[in-house]
């Protein structure tokens, strides 16, 4: 009666030891399992991490590039400035050169004017129709040299208002530049931080969603290679496995779709 006490107690504590150590495993596989999904997630933050550096330094170089060109806008600026002050410079001696030509020209008519009377008394003028015929060749080659200034001056201006106007279009080209190397920095700019929110997503899924059917997966296996499971246990864990790979094939499909519309998204930036 005494032996079989105590080989019933013998067998209690057997039993209570293989539990014991059952449990013991299934905490050191969760502490595994915790430590490996630990060790992941901060992978993935080292990874996005440094991909959130070169996006900060691309934006930085864009923003430099940015700065660059209104410089150059600024400078076209002031030379189209200094161009038209040269331009009504050259306005204001035209104003003048065209005063003085009339103020000639009715001191031609005038000389003309002298010219008929002296014709007229001709006959009984005969020295002073040689004076005034000397003074009327001097008054010619003044306005010949006269026209000959006009002709120059025209020509000239001819030519700045030429210059104007081919400054005026690269004015125009520069502006048209500047505007579109603005637009494409500010696409950049909003797709880059369209594509780190994608990016944060992504990891998301993969770390939490993606890594939950897995680690259920992992662990059902592990409790399956027990020798001590049960026809029902084991038709339970399969049951559970079956869950979580229709789970991890559902997760999979949205996974997919998603860096699917995150593609086209890039595509349609550039």
């Amino acid at each position: 009666m005494v032996k079989r006490i105590n080989n019933k107690d013998s067998e209690i504590k057997n039993d209570l030891f293989v539990i014991a150590n059952n449990e013991k495993i299934n905490v050191a596989v969760k502490l595994i399992l915790a430590i490996e999904k630990i060790s992941f997630q901060n992978q993935e933050k080292q990874e996005l991490t440094a991909k959130l550096i070169i996006a900060e330094k691309e934006i930085a170089h864009q923003n430099k590039e940015k700065d660059k060109r209104a410089s150059e806008l600024l400078i076209a600026n002031k030379e189209l400035a200094f161009q038209n002050l040269e331009k009504e410079k050259r306005a204001t001696e035209l104003i003048i050169a065209n005063k003085k030509l009339i103020t000639q020209n009715l001191e031609k008519e005038k000389r003309a004017a002298e010219l008929i009377l002296a014709n007229k008394n001709l006959v009984f003028q005969n020295q002073e129709k040689e004076k005034r015929a000397a003074e009327l060749i001097i008054a010619n080659k003044e306005l010949a040299f006269q026209n000959q200034e006009k002709e120059k001056r025209a020509a000239e201006l001819i030519i700045a208002n030429k210059n104007l106007e081919y400054q005026n279009q690269e004015k125009e080209k520069r502006a048209i530049e500047l505007l579109n190397a603005i637009s494409e920095l500010n696409i950049a700019e909003e797709y880059q931080k369209e594509y780190i929110i994608g990016l944060e997503k992504l990891m998301f899924m993969t770390s939490h969603k993606l890594r939950q059917p897995v680690t259920n997966i992992l662990g059902i296996s592990f409790l399956l290679d027990q020798s001590s499971n049960s026809k029902e246990e084991i038709k339970d864990y399969l049951e559970y496995i079956k869950q979580s790979a229709i789970t991890l094939d559902t997760y999979t499909t949205e996974l997919t779709f998603f860096i699917h519309a995150l593609k086209e998204k890039e595509k349609n930036c550039l």
